[in-house]
């Protein structure tokens, strides 16, 4: 079998070709080839683009797609796999993801072709709820701001929270989306002596802490963080009316998808001081626009687009993937 691996700026070639060692352990001969940016940068403008139009929002170079139809086996991350690379791939087997969701490969139609979709769920679960924990901090303590303002020599000690700076222990967490991300934030912060509670109907596991309603989750909470998937029942799933229903001294974070928070209601919220802060990775632009509200907000703690990016979760990605699709072509074998 052979197998095209489109390595990027995350994953570049030398790793890709390291963690897809297994594969050709098996067998698999393995072509890798670059989808190549001028910086991170202009890959997360391509990646925010397909993440929020789907795999047809971007075609690929005809660098990445000469000869193929020789290959039984597509191996990504960022880059789309559509209908124009999947007709073009006559001879295609297996795709395989190295990211949490397949928000990149067309799957109506490989499901049509009988084409296997395989990905990597949990894969940068680890560095997303650490860093979840860090924003939590540093939102509610002020770290970011204060750092800010020392390196400008001043010394300030006041802030929008100042009159209500919390410690966790007692207070309670709540988690919009109990996947791998949610339950190792519920864990780690468990740690802290919080109470915590979460909110997935697609939950099916057991857990110790309680699945509740939207409305009791936000009600109850003093920190609301989100690490659910986007989907057309998800899209603004946390808007206006959420904002009204959360204590005044709450804050939200939000190192999932931009589109599971109304952007413009929650920039209103935290003008007008419904909530007293929020911490946020993701945007509906980015990067963000020299003129956009977040910039001029004193309650706010963002980041650009991070969460996920450790050297841990892109090394080991593709030796996740390559041990599954190796798993599956045994079983391929066997029948």
């Amino acid at each position: 079998m052979k197998c095209l691996a489109i390595a990027d700026l995350f994953i570049p070639a030398e790793m890709m070709e390291e963690g897809l060692k297994k594969l050709k352990d098996c067998g698999v001969e393995v072509t890798v080839r670059e989808w190549k940016h001028e910086n991170l940068e202009h890959l997360q403008k391509d990646n925010l683009a397909v993440e929020q139009g789907g795999s047809e929002a971007l075609d690929l170079p005809e660098s990445l797609l000469e000869n193929i139809s020789e290959f039984d086996i597509i191996i990504t991350q960022f880059a789309p796999v559509n209908r124009k690379v999947i007709e073009q791939a006559s001879n295609l087997k297996i795709i395989g993801v190295l990211r949490g969701g397949i928000e990149n490969v067309n799957e109506g139609l490989a499901k049509e072709r009988g084409i296997m979709v395989l990905n990597t769920p949990g894969r940068n679960a680890r560095s997303v709820a650490e860093f979840t924990v860090g924003l939590i901090l540093s939102e509610i303590r002020n770290i970011a701001r204060s750092h800010a303002a020392l390196k400008k020599a001043d010394w300030r000690k006041e802030f929008p929270n100042s009159a209500f700076v919390p410690e966790l222990e007692g207070r309670t967490l709540g988690i919009i989306g109990f996947g791998n991300v949610g339950q190792l934030v519920g864990r780690f912060l468990s740690g802290f002596g919080m109470r915590i509670i979460f909110h997935d109907p697609y939950f099916k596991g057991e857990s110790s802490f309680p699945n509740v309603g939207l409305g009791t989750l936000v009600e109850e909470s003093d920190i609301v963080t989100l690490h659910g998937r986007l989907t057309e029942d998800t899209m603004n799933l946390i808007n206006r009316e959420h904002f009204l229903k959360m204590k005044p001294t709450a804050i939200i974070v939000n190192t999932a998808r931009s589109g599971l928070v109304n952007e413009k209601d929650l920039i209103d919220a935290l003008q007008n001081n419904l909530i007293a802060g929020a911490a946020i990775d993701v945007f509906d632009q980015e990067p963000l626009p020299e003129n956009h509200p977040f910039l001029t907000l004193d309650n706010v703690t963002i980041t650009p687009h991070m969460a996920g990016s450790t050297v841990d979760a892109f090394a080991n990605t593709p030796k996740k993937l390559a041990a599954e699709i190796a798993m599956y072509i045994s079983t391929m074998n066997e029948k």
